[in-house]
């Protein structure tokens, strides 16, 4: 497998604000965050010669990222729009990546942008198809499964399912652009009203307007700005595809897969890395995710979460600004603007000392879609 070890970077992030932004559409979500990371990268808009999107998951429009370039006023050599759900963030990177070795775009944004918070959440809340027969309404139903699966094989428990949020929740607290920020405890967990047992209300991340945004170029490039660099190290996807409920183990995720592509691609493995942005819309994802890439064996997911280990500060720092839980519902995005903050040492009160190689994980649908990517400092 070809190695992507220091030759493409990432070299501006941004966001808008997360929570709810009344009479902000996603179009301007979108047009908000690139204009962010365009910003943060100390270059123009008329730099810009790709614009790749993830579609807004409440409208699913086509010709999304068209009207993007449109909005920014950019005519693009390079675009698209990808639809892996939750995985389509990284899958963005490795299209630009593509596009980038084959010489046709300097400059390439990713963005997603969404307002389903205060716009419509219609996609969000209308059962779908034939599972809505046998009760599979949305995603919280079909991830319970998954989570008393879990907690069957393994002894996982409504605690360990807590320690997940109040972990991101933590944080959150230290993130002033947070959707949620108030800590948690084990008692407001436990008084979360049920949504689909074994999940409360706070096992499940919230529906949050917001977008976010980055910025693709070569080292070469990149260095020309004299910004700090975050290389691209690695990336793998691995998509079981499958309605969950016909795959041979609904407890193992695209992430083994994906994880074992990406460590490959970086000559890393999971000893290598010092904190870790993991895909968290359920708290019974991050438990199977850390299994998959091999950080801990499988069923030890749950145990890993106990004792603060993953805490800032921690044996492994996991969803350092609050992930998909506390910081914002959106799909993904978020994760890999934090993740490279971290490396450039911006993290502020939740900085990660030394951090020097980071992994983002993405997931889609229910454990449909995985894609996972490795990012370093090059030890700056």
């Amino acid at each position: 497998m070809k190695q992507l070890r220091q030759r493409y970077c990432i070299v501006g992030v941004g966001n808008t604000p997360y929570g709810k932004n009344p009479g902000v559409s996603a179009l301007a979500h979108n047009v908000m965050a690139i204009h962010a990371a365009i910003e943060d990268a100390g270059l123009t808009t008329d730099q810009i010669d790709g614009v790749l999107t993830k579609a807004p998951t409440s409208t699913f429009p086509m010709l999304w990222a068209p009207r993007v370039a449109e909005a920014l006023r950019v005519v693009p050599k390079v675009t698209g729009t990808l639809d892996q759900a939750g995985a389509s963030n990284i899958g963005l990177i490795q299209y630009a990546i593509g596009a980038l070795e084959l010489d046709q775009a300097n400059y390439i944004v990713c963005a997603y942008g969404d307002n389903p918070a205060t716009g419509t959440r219609a996609s969000y809340a209308r059962p779908r198809g034939d599972s809505v027969v046998a009760g599979l309404f949305g995603a919280p139903s079909s991830y319970a499964m998954i989570a008393q699966r879990h907690m069957h094989e393994y002894g996982t428990t409504h605690e360990q399912l807590g320690n997940v949020a109040i972990a991101h929740r933590h944080h959150a607290s230290m993130n002033s652009n947070a959707h949620f920020q108030d800590p948690i405890t084990h008692e407001d967990y436990d008084h979360s009203r049920w949504v689909a047992e074994p999940f409360h209300l706070l096992d499940c991340c919230p529906v949050s307007d917001g977008g976010a945004a980055y910025i693709i170029t070569s080292e070469e490039r990149a260095k020309d700005l004299g910004k700090p660099l975050v290389y691209i190290d690695g990336i793998g996807q691995g998509h079981p595809s499958w309605d969950f409920f016909r795959r041979d183990d609904m407890m193992t995720s695209g992430a083994k897969v994906a994880g074992e592509m990406a460590f490959k691609s970086a000559g890393l493995g999971p000893k290598d890395i010092d904190f870790a942005e993991i895909y968290d819309c359920f708290t019974i994802v991050p438990l199977v995710t850390i299994e998959d890439y091999g950080f801990v064996e499988k069923g030890e997911g749950g145990a890993f979460y106990e004792d603060q280990r993953t805490h800032v500060g921690g044996e492994f720092p996991i969803n350092t600004a609050g992930g998909l839980l506390s910081e914002t519902g959106m799909p993904g995005t978020q994760l890999v603007v934090e993740a490279v903050r971290q490396l450039r040492g911006e993290g502020g009160e939740r900085q990660v000392e030394g951090a020097e190689v980071g992994l983002v994980s993405q997931q889609g649908g229910i454990m449909t879609t995985h894609a996972t990517m490795i990012l370093s400092n090059g030890g700056a």
